[in-house]
């Protein structure tokens, strides 16, 4: 499927035919370059990068969606939504979407080339609590490794509560990350407890997951920067779970996290 036509079924919010889904190569090298190309043609429309989302870092989910290693994707300022820990948010134009519970981090500069963790965590400015509304436009979500790829990593949108600075939160990476990786998420739909979830289910921490993808992004040939201001959220704490219009989601994390409850209109 062309740049074109996977941008197309974006905005059409319709599902792939089982033709045109049988186009896909099997490459996640390909589908990377493929999904640049949709990145160019949607910045050269208007919309602008804001940063990236960082998918399938719990390996607890690999094989219920049959991917096996972390994807990553753009988002935009048309996707991007901040608040002090609740908000509306619609699924207007989203394909089959489903809720992630997430940390999400804010750039103060970009990284130096081959940067250790220590390197990395002098570059972040803040972390929050997030969710991410991602979606896949393959039915019944049944898809290859690539096709998540060339489908914009599943983003669809990102809610991004109460920011706290990182260095209120520790002054060193590894203090860092062992908080990030100890906190638990009780996710809970209408006040029923669907979840319950650990920053330790992505990839052994958050920040660790950031890592990861800031090595992956640098290995990826055309692939832009990390830039002061990004965001990055860096994956699922529970399971990626359904959502429908009139629902009201709530995340609990453990402190330093705040709460973030989301209502989809």
């Amino acid at each position: 499927m062309t740049p074109e036509h996977i941008l197309a079924y974006y905005d059409a919010a319709k599902l792939w035919s089982a033709q045109d889904q049988a186009t896909f190569s099997d490459s996640v090298a390909e589908a990377y370059q493929v999904a640049l190309q949709v990145r160019r043609l949607r910045s050269q429309r208007g919309e602008l990068p804001r940063g990236y989302k960082i998918g399938f870092t719990n390996r607890g989910i690999w094989p219920r969606y049959n991917v096996f290693a972390p994807v990553w994707g753009t988002v935009w300022n048309t996707t991007l939504q901040q608040c002090e820990g609740s908000a509306t948010v619609s699924l207007q134009g989203q394909v089959q979407p489903r809720l992630e519970p997430e940390v999400v981090f804010g750039l103060r500069a970009t990284p130096p080339p081959d940067a250790s963790v220590d390197a990395l965590f002098d570059c972040l400015e803040w972390v929050a609590p997030g969710f991410e509304v991602v979606q896949s436009h393959a039915p019944d979500w049944k898809f290859l490794a690539a096709m998540t790829v060339a489908d914009g990593g599943l983003h669809s949108s990102l809610l991004i509560g109460k920011k706290m600075p990182v260095r209120d939160v520790a002054e060193s990476v590894t203090k860092f990350n062992e908080v990030l990786a100890q906190c638990q998420v009780e996710l809970a739909l209408n006040g029923e407890i669907k979840e319950l979830g650990c920053g330790r289910n992505v990839l052994d921490g958050p920040m660790l997951a950031l890592h990861y993808f800031l090595n992956e992004l640098h290995q990826c040939p055309n692939a832009p920067d990390l830039l002061p201001g990004d965001v990055v959220t860096t994956g699922t704490w529970t399971d990626a779970w359904p959502v429908n219009a009139g629902e009201t989601w709530a995340a609990e994390f453990d402190a330093p996290l705040s709460a973030l409850t989301v209502k989809f209109s």
